[in-house]
C-alpha cells in the first residue's frame, strides 16, 4: 500500500493545479490519470480568462474575479517550478451584449457605432450591440506545457494510464483501488471532469459531457486581430505571439453527444460561416487544424466543489471556464482540505445539492 497525504483523479488543469497548491503546503500529493495529462478538456479550450462573460452564471461571479487576480501569480509560479512561460495573447475583448438585460453589461458603457469602428473597421457589427471588456486570454496548450513542467519539477507523484477501479472508505482513511496498487490516503479528490468518478444519488447533481467542436485559422496579412471577438453563438480568439502567432481559434458547438469527439465537416463550416459574417476579412483565412473537446458541464450548469464524504472531495463541472477557474479552484479546495473556512463561498457549488 501507497500513502500519500491526498490522492488526486485526473491529471487535467484543475486536478494538477490542485495538486501544485497542495503540495506548496507542504502536502504528498499522487495524481492518478486514466490517460494522458492534460489531454482532454484542458489541451481543447480557446483560453479566454472570461470573468465578465455575461453568458455565465452569475453564481460564478465571485469565483471567478478571484481566479483572475491569481492568474499573474500562477503563471509566475509556473515558470519558477517548470521554466516555461505562458503569455498572454490578449488584453481586452469585444463581448456582445443585450442591453436590454442590465446583469449584461456590469455598468460598462455600450460602444457606439463610431469608436468600434475605429476599434476593429473589420467588424460586421450589426444588429449585435458590443462592450470592451478587460480580460485576457492564454493559449491553453501553452499552459499545459507549462503546468506539467512545474509538476514534474516537484515532487508530486503523477501517474499517467493509471484507472481507478474502486474508491471506498475505511477505518481512518480511504481506499484508492488501481489495477496493480491499493493506495491509502488520508483524504480523495475527484477531478475527473466529464467522466465522472463519483457516483451521486438519483436527483443530485451530476457531470456529464458538453462536446465542442473548433477550428484554427491562419489570418490573412492584411488582418491582423489583437483582441478577442465574443457573441452568444461564436468567438474569435487570435493568437499573437510564439509559434501559433497570426492564427485565430474559432468556437465552439455545444453539444449532447456523450464521449463522441467526431469532428464533422458541416458544423465546422457553420462555425466559419457565422465567424465571417462577423468579420468577413476570415473569408480569406486558411482552416489549419479542427478539433473536438468534451467539457466538463453539469446537471445545473454550476461546477462541484466541496465534500461528498468525510475523507471524499470532488472538484470537477467547469463546463467553460476551466481555463480561468483553475487557481480559484485550487485555493479554495486547498482550504477547504485543510479544514479552513474557503475565501469564496461554496455552498451553491455544493455537490450533495439537487440537480
Amino acid at each position: 500500500m501507497d500513502y500519500p497525504d491526498i490522492c488526486i483523479a485526473g491529471a487535467g488543469i484543475i486536478g494538477l493545479s490542485l495538486a501544485l497548491e497542495l503540495h506548496r503546503q507542504g502536502s504528498r500529493v499522487t495524481v492518478l490519470d486514466q490517460g494522458e495529462p492534460l489531454s482532454e478538456a484542458s489541451w481543447a479550450a480557446a483560453g479566454m480568462l472570461a470573468a465578465d462573460d455575461p453568458d455565465n452564471p452569475q453564481e460564478l461571479y465571485p469565483l471567478s474575479v478571484l481566479s483572475r487576480s491569481l492568474y499573474p501569480g500562477f503563471i509566475n509560479r509556473l515558470f519558477d517550478l517548470g521554466g516555461v512561460a505562458v503569455p498572454f495573447h490578449t488584453s481586452t475583448t469585444l463581448q456582445e451584449v443585450n442591453p436590454d438585460r442590465a446583469e449584461n453589461t456590469r455598468g460598462l458603457t455600450l460602444l457606439a457605432p463610431e469608436p468600434l469602428s475605429l476599434l476593429l473597421p473589420q467588424l460586421h457589427a450589426e444588429p449585435h450591440r458590443f462592450v470592451l471588456l478587460d480580460e485576457h486570454s492564454v493559449n491553453p496548450r501553452e499552459l499545459a506545457q507549462a503546468l506539467l513542467a512545474a509538476v514534474r519539477a516537484t515532487g508530486i507523484d503523477l501517474r499517467s494510464h493509471t484507472p481507478i477501479r474502486m474508491v471506498r472508505s475505511r477505518s481512518g482513511g480511504i481506499e484508492v483501488h488501481t489495477s496493480s496498487e491499493i493506495l491509502t490516503p488520508s483524504r480523495f479528490v475527484d477531478c475527473t471532469g466529464a467522466w465522472g468518478l463519483t457516483a451521486m444519488p438519483p436527483g443530485q447533481v451530476r457531470t456529464m459531457p458538453r462536446k465542442g467542436q473548433m477550428l484554427a485559422v491562419e489570418l490573412p496579412r492584411s488582418f491582423p486581430l489583437h483582441l478577442v471577438v465574443r457573441t452568444h453563438s461564436i468567438y474569435i480568439v487570435p493568437r499573437t505571439t510564439g509559434a501559433h502567432a497570426g492564427r485565430a481559434v474559432i468556437g465552439a458547438t455545444v453539444e449532447d453527444a456523450g464521449f463522441d469527439k467526431t469532428v464533422y465537416p458541416s458544423e465546422i463550416a457553420r462555425l466559419r460561416a457565422r465567424a465571417t459574417e462577423l468579420l468577413p476579412a476570415l473569408a480569406d483565412a486558411v482552416e489549419v487544424e479542427t478539433w473536438a473537446g468534451l467539457r466538463p458541464s453539469s446537471s445545473d450548469g454550476l461546477p462541484l466543489l466541496g465534500q461528498v464524504s468525510e475523507r471524499h472531495f470532488i472538484a470537477a463541472g467547469h463546463y467553460r471556464n476551466g481555463i480561468l477557474l483553475a487557481p480559484a479552484t485550487a485555493v479554495v479546495m486547498a482550504q477547504l482540505l485543510a479544514g479552513q473556512k474557503p475565501q469564496v463561498d461554496l455552498s451553491r457549488f455544493s455537490p450533495m445539492r439537487r440537480g
